[in-house]
Formats: structure tokens, C-alpha cells, sequence
């Protein structure tokens, strides 16, 4: 026969569309020719394909070759459609039986020797392949990746002769092998904080409700130190959290990390960032830090020193968990559920209210500082906590030595387990119609929130989030019905932004 149809995948975003590879040989002139929107590195895959198969010993075709790629409107980039295209040509040129290739898609790239390299963002294409009800071939690198989706006949090969030899029915293929994730051995520990009983137990609240946080102190005083323990204290994530997760990282620059894919992430942009890195983008879009940090923490130490464009564009993935990129080419949606940890110092000096006096900024400096981070933004971030210098020096320290991070963990998973079977998300993620179901207060309480809020000058949006964190306390304080005390608490958290324009 001279056509031929192989099933492989794209990568758009977190998604892995269907491409179809069809490829014809025809009379006229030894040629080859790639259609349905190639980017460069499709059309390099002439000149490996053709190097591959010569050296596998399989007769390159004579005549004109055309390999269509579709949908023909859709944007192809990578390796990953070299061994479906040399599957393809050799299948169009009679050497190869394709009666098994509707039951299967095939990835991967070829070395000029005939071996199959590892290519990005095969989980996705693993996912949808299971969904589709077809088999799936990688390479023997992307084998650990592609078993994370669960999928039935996955399998793995090293090299093209080896998938040749499997759809001829001579040699099995090995299936893919999942590799347990181990536990990550760089977490630090909160025993490491001495004093700072206030932040600390800010902290625990953020953990079980899955609320965002703003550290404000002098230099030195431990913002950075209780913000890199937060991943210790939270709970371990899901099967369906984790695969999220994993497949935004398998489509990222620096890959997935299969020892690690079930660990919650914790990225830490410099404050030099720019929008494209911290959102996402560029002419082809990337996953940027939000979207690196789904189902784990975003930590933007110095948040005024961010540039305040790069800081706004942060404000509608709070609220919807992802992100929109629009290019005149390329449309692409990742997931964005992070969990906020900021930090920054009272005034650009960083020792306003200290005792020593050191502090000599203006009142006016002050607030120009202070309003380079916005009132919207702050708006967003359910607990502000000031955190004030200790006099408890660690290496004079002779009392009982502060609780550790597996002691505070147990506490936020029986909290969150409260929060999953009353209503499946946690408390952070809760709507208006579920705030207004489970954060119900008496006539007392209302009273009390409602003179805070004109005290305070807080928005509606604000008011939503005291009683999310007042619900959170009460599922640590194991109550059912948010208290007087619970609601105290919550509110005592939204100083910071007090003053500032809301919206």
C-alpha cells in the first residue's frame, strides 16, 4: 500500500489533542514533503527519520513522500511525531504490517542510530490516550512518566527496530512500570521556630484551609523561615491532585521529576520576575510559577519589590484556580490552584516600630511603600500576621523544644478531612452559596462582623474571607458552629490592608 495513518498526540497546555499522521508515497522525484502547520522542529524530523530508518537497515522509499499531520490548523512543535512519522513510512512502503496501529498512539523521538529519546509532556498524552480507549508507545526514558496515568497497554521500547519487531508480533514490548513517588527529604521542620506563637499558629490555619498568607516584620525576625515549612505542615495530596500536578510539570522546561510527583511543589520566583515567568506565556505558551505551584505554595518573599503590573496579574487565578494565555497563534489554559505565601518588610527600611530607633523613613515613604502592593490584591490574602522580633535566642534555649511539623500536620489533615466531607473542598475554596451555608454566625456575631467591617473599611470579598478563616479555626477548635472566639480570631487577622482602597 502507499498510505498509511498513525495516531500520535500534540501538547497544547496541560491537553494532548489527537494528531493524526498520514503519509502517502507517490510517483516523481525522491523527496519528502511536511504539511499541517509544522514548527521547526516537526520539519527537522525529515532529516532524523530518514537517518533512523537507513540505519535500521529498512529501504528508504524512492518517490515523493507527503506526511500530513492533522488537524491541519492546529499548531505542531517538537520531536515527539519522529517514530509515528518513520512507523508511517514504513508502513506506506510495504514493510510493515498496521493492522495493530488503530489500537495504539506512538511518541517519541529518533536518534539518527534508530533509538527512541525522551520527549516532554507525555503524562498528558498518557491521560487521553487511557481516555480514548487506545494503547500507548514512549520511549523506555518517558516509561515511569507515561505509568502514572494507569492506563492499560502502555508500553515502553528503546529503539525502533523494537517497536517494529512487536507490531510484526516477534518480540513483546515491556510494559511501563510505575515508580513510587519517596517522600521528599529536604522538608524543613517547624521545630526549627522558636517563639513566634501568633505566626505559627497562622500558619496551621493557612494549612488546613488551604488559605493564602502575608508575613509582615522586621528583617530577621523568621518570615522566610515559616513560609519554607508551610509544604511540612499540609496535607499529602490525592491521586487526582497529584496527577494534576504532575502533568503541568511534565510539560514545563525542567521536566517532571518522577521520585518526586506526589510531593506538593514549592516555588520561590526572585522578585525580578517577570509577568510571562510568574503566569505563564510566551510566543509558544509555557506554564509559568502559579502554574508550577498548582496544589502546592507560591512563595514571593519582598512582595514590594515586585513590579506592581507583575503582582496584578496574579489576581484572577486567586480567584479561579487558573490561567488564560491568548496569542495571535497559540491558546492555552493551565491549571493555577496554588496556595499564596508573601512577605515583606513594614517600610523600606524594614525597622519601622523597631525600639532601637534605626528607622528614619517618613510616614509618606512609608505609605509609598506600602501602597506598591495593591489594596485588590491584598484584598485576596485571607491572613495578614505581623511578625514581631523574639528575644528567644535558639542556642540559649533550654526549655521544652517547639512542636514539630508532623505533630501540626496531623492537626490540618483531621481539619481538612472535616472540610472534604462537609463540602469537598477546603474552606478557602468555598463559594458565597457555601459560605452562606456552613460559615453561619448568631445575631451576636453578626453584629460584630458587621461593626469590624465598618470599623475596618473592609469589602465584601474581605468579609467572605474572615468567615472562610473563622471556619477554619473552628474545624481546628473541633467546633461545630463558628463562636465568638472563632470569629475574634479570624478578624484579628485582617489588619494590614486596613486603610487601603478596596476592590
Amino acid at each position: 500500500m502507499s498510505l498509511a495513518r498513525v495516531f500520535s498526540r500534540a501538547g497544547v497546555g496541560v491537553t494532548a489533542p489527537l494528531v493524526t499522521v498520514e503519509v502517502h508515497i507517490g510517483g516523481g522525484l525522491p523527496s519528502m514533503s511536511l504539511v499541517g502547520l509544522p514548527e521547526t522542529a516537526v520539519r527537522e524530523s525529515r532529516g532524523r527519520v530518514k537517518a533512523a530508518l537507513l540505519n535500521a537497515r529498512f529501504r528508504f522509499p524512492a518517490g515523493h513522500i507527503t506526511i500530513s499531520l492533522a488537524p491541519a490548523d492546529l499548531p505542531k512543535e517538537g520531536s515527539r511525531f519522529d517514530l509515528p512519522i518513520a512507523l508511517g513510512v514504513l508502513a506506506a512502503s510495504g514493510q510493515l504490517d498496521d493492522s495493530r496501529f488503530d489500537e495504539f498512539e506512538f511518541i517519541g523521538e529518533l536518534s539518527l542510530g534508530g533509538n527512541l529519546n525522551p520527549v516532554k509532556g507525555v503524562l498528558p498524552v498518557a491521560i487521553q490516550a487511557h481516555q480514548a480507549g487506545r494503547g500507548l508507545v514512549v520511549p523506555a526514558a518517558n516509561g515511569a512518566e507515561a505509568a502514572l496515568a494507569s492506563g492499560k497497554r502502555q508500553y515502553c521500547a528503546n529503539n525502533l527496530l523494537d517497536v517494529v519487531s512487536w507490531l510484526h508480533g516477534h518480540e513483546p514490548l515491556p510494559s511501563v512500570t510505575l515508580t513510587e513517588s519517596r517522600p521528599p527529604e529536604d522538608l524543613k521542620n517547624l521545630s526549627d521556630v522558636y517563639g513566634q506563637q501568633r505566626a505559627r499558629r497562622a500558619l496551621e490555619i493557612a494549612a488546613a484551609g488551604g488559605h493564602n498568607i502575608l508575613f509582615t516584620g522586621p528583617p530577621g525576625t523568621g518570615k522566610t523561615m515559616l513560609a519554607s515549612r508551610l509544604p511540612g505542615i499540609l496535607p499529602p495530596l490525592n491521586e487526582k491532585e497529584a496527577l494534576d500536578s504532575a502533568a503541568v510539570a511534565s510539560i514545563s522546561q525542567a521536566g517532571l521529576d518522577i521520585n518526586r510527583w506526589k510531593a506538593r511543589s514549592f516555588r520561590a520566583p526572585h522578585h525580578s520576575a517577570s509577568g510571562a515567568a510568574l503566569v505563564g506565556g510566551g510566543s509558544k505558551p509555557r506554564p509559568g510559577e502559579i502554574s508550577l505551584a498548582h496544589h502546592g505554595v507560591l512563595f514571593l518573599d519582598e512582595l514590594p519589590e515586585f513590579n506592581r503590573n507583575v503582582l496584578e496579574v496574579l489576581r484572577e487565578p486567586m480567584e479561579s484556580g487558573s490561567i488564560v494565555i491568548s496569542r495571535a497563534a497559540h491558546f492555552a489554559e493551565f491549571p493555577a490552584r496554588f496556595q499564596l505565601v508573601a512577605a515583606m518588610n513594614p517600610c523600606p527600611c524594614g525597622f519601622a516600630g523597631e525600639k532601637n530607633g534605626k528607622c528614619m523613613c517618613t510616614s509618606e515613604q512609608v505609605q509609598r511603600y506600602r501602597n506598591r502592593v495593591s489594596g485588590p490584591l491584598l484584598d485576596r490574602i485571607d491572613l495578614h500576621v505581623e511578625v514581631a522580633r523574639t528575644q528567644i535566642l535558639p542556642y540559649r534555649f533550654r526549655g521544652k523544644k517547639p512542636e514539630c511539623s508532623e505533630a501540626v500536620r496531623q492537626r490540618v489533615i483531621f481539619a481538612r478531612e472535616i472540610q472534604l466531607a462537609r463540602a469537598g473542598l477546603p474552606n478557602a475554596q468555598l463559594e458565597n452559596d457555601d459560605v452562606r451555608r456552613y460559615c453561619k454566625l448568631n445575631i451576636r456575631n453578626q453584629k460584630l462582623l458587621e461593626q469590624a467591617i465598618e470599623h475596618m473599611g473592609l469589602s465584601g470579598r474581605a468579609c467572605q474571607r474572615i468567615l472562610k478563616v473563622a471556619r477554619t479555626v473552628a474545624d481546628l477548635d473541633f467546633k461545630d458552629k463558628i463562636g465568638k472566639s472563632q470569629l475574634a480570631e479570624a478578624m484579628a487577622y485582617r489588619g494590614i490592608d486596613c486603610g487601603k482602597n478596596q476592590g
